[in-house]
């Protein structure tokens, strides 16, 4: 039998996370573009990739944007680019959709429903804040829900799976999420295999423990038996031990700024310093990290050449 493969993703900077927080969150499309290639070039075969405003590093949409990093980093590494359809709760599904929709990137993230996504225990900590959208970003998330309903991810699915030929990393922030997308299954909306991101650990969601990691895992195989690939990302301090475990599972892993800004107990200076550190764990774990083609052949990819970018 042939080794198994673990595909690492690597999310670069996000949308949770504010400049005050760490000097090294990567916020200008130059920052972007060398954090995701070092990324790459430390062993991440998949990009998952958010914008921010150059000026002051608060989340966007804008296509503008996106597109002043994207290239370069397709130029610099064969590594799958995937986009975000979520970007923050305070933007638009219509102006979620404008980048991905231009770019026709072999894979986007999805988020499977609606839900509370609360970042506002984050100003509990004192820090000196160098902009003012910080704290009020955080502060809405009190008061704001994250909106993704059955019509909407109808819409994701139609215009970017079947009009443009891309993939999803199906972000399950729950069980429920694991439900939805058994419907969307069951209407042959999608279809295997099927990507699924256990995402824990935000408040709003399922917490980040092994039990709750077990009970995806199993709830996942009674829906979709041997037709998907799992992968985990847990927030913060439960990063590295929770997707450690998730490898000893049989199953893939996300690391990044996004995700957590730290590498061991000090500041990440790069979402690549996370890289080379779960590397070494799967290699401790005799477990081989998955190319971008192995990646690609993986979950049935259209190819880096077949993107509009």
């Amino acid at each position: 039998m042939a080794p198994r493969k673990v595909i690492i993703t690597c999310a670069v900077t996000g949308s949770v996370h504010t400049p005050s927080m760490s000097p090294h969150l990567p916020v200008t499309p130059d920052q972007i573009a060398a954090d995701a290639i070092a990324a790459a070039e430390a062993g991440a075969a998949i990009l998952h990739l958010h914008a921010r405003d150059p000026s002051d590093g608060r989340p966007t949409a804008d296509p503008e944007v996106f597109m002043q990093f994207l290239p370069r980093i397709k130029q610099a590494t064969d590594a799958v680019i995937n986009i975000t359809t979520g970007g923050s709760s305070l933007m638009t599904l219509d102006q979620r959709l404008a980048a991905p929709l231009r770019a026709e990137p072999e894979m986007c993230s999805l988020n499977m429903g609606s839900m509370n996504f609360a970042l506002f225990p984050m100003l509990d900590r004192p820090r000196e804040w160098q902009h003012k959208w910080e704290p009020k970003l955080l502060e809405a998330t009190r008061d704001t829900i994250f909106k993704n309903t059955f019509a909407d991810m109808e819409t994701v699915l139609e215009k970017l799976g079947r009009g443009c030929g891309t993939r999803f990393e199906f972000e399950c922030y729950d069980v429920g999420h694991l439900y939805s997308l058994a419907h969307f299954r069951d209407r042959g909306l999608v279809s295997g295999p099927l990507f699924i991101q256990f995402v824990l650990g935000i408040l709003g969601g399922i917490g980040a423990d092994p039990e709750n990691l077990i009970h995806m895992k199993r709830i996942a195989d009674k829906l979709f038996g041997d037709s998907y690939q799992f992968s985990v990302l847990a927030a913060g301090r439960h990063q590295m031990p929770m997707i450690s475990i998730a490898a000893a599972m049989g199953g893939n892993v996300r690391v990044g700024l996004e995700d957590s800004l730290y590498d061991g107990r000090q500041l990440a200076k790069s979402s690549a310093d996370q890289v080379r550190r779960i590397r070494g764990v799967l290699e401790g774990l005799s477990l081989d990290v998955a190319t971008p083609a192995e990646a690609r052949q993986m979950l049935a990819l259209k190819g880096g050449d077949r993107v509009a970018f």
